[in-house]
């Protein structure tokens, strides 16, 4: 795997390369080819926490985690743990038999204990009627119903729109291509 280290208002120092490269290779073994990836490492101070952001590309998705500690080299171990259990997690979804096909880069084939087996499940679906409104309202209406999404139809474009509460408390909106 090719790694693209950077700090944000951080000073990244040898020792902490050489240390992401190390932790991050241990996530070569669930890659059929990890050597055409490239994992990018952002390193930024938030308050007294370093925050370490890793996003590896993939070609049918896109592995992203992010934790903080005050130390870089802990929150370094956090996100590699945080990676981990997110392919690990989700390794049954991807073993079924119509996806299986989209997550062919990833190597399968290894065991999970457990206690780290999924038990989650879908225990509700719902349907929304979608009225449409700007996004000043959507956000009106998201705050009222205190959830940290809303979808929307979007009153300028007439596109179903997703708005979203982001970690800095600012807000982000998903709409398909």
């Amino acid at each position: 795997m090719e790694y693209r280290i950077h700090g944000k208002k951080f000073k990244v120092t040898s020792d902490i390369k050489s240390y992401v490269e190390s932790k991050l290779s241990k996530l070569d073994k669930y890659f059929d080819k990890p050597e055409n990836l490239e994992a990018s490492v952002v390193i930024r101070p938030d308050g007294v926490n370093q925050v370490v952001e890793v996003t590896i590309p993939a070609k049918k998705m896109i592995l992203r985690a992010e934790e903080g500690h005050k130390d870089p080299f802990a929150a370094i171990d956090l996100v590699l743990d945080k990676l981990e259990r997110q392919i690990r997690k989700n390794k049954t979804r991807m073993s079924k038999k119509g996806t299986k096909e989209k997550y062919a880069e990833l190597v399968l084939d290894f065991e999970i204990p457990k206690e780290e087996k999924d038990k989650t499940k879908i225990v509700k679906r719902k349907e929304v009627e979608l009225k449409p409104m700007s996004e000043d309202e959507a956000i009106l209406q998201m705050n009222l119903i205190d959830h940290s999404f809303f979808i929307f139809r979007n009153s300028k474009n007439g596109e179903v729109e997703v708005i979203y509460m982001r970690k800095d408390g600012n807000y982000g909106i998903i709409k398909e291509k």
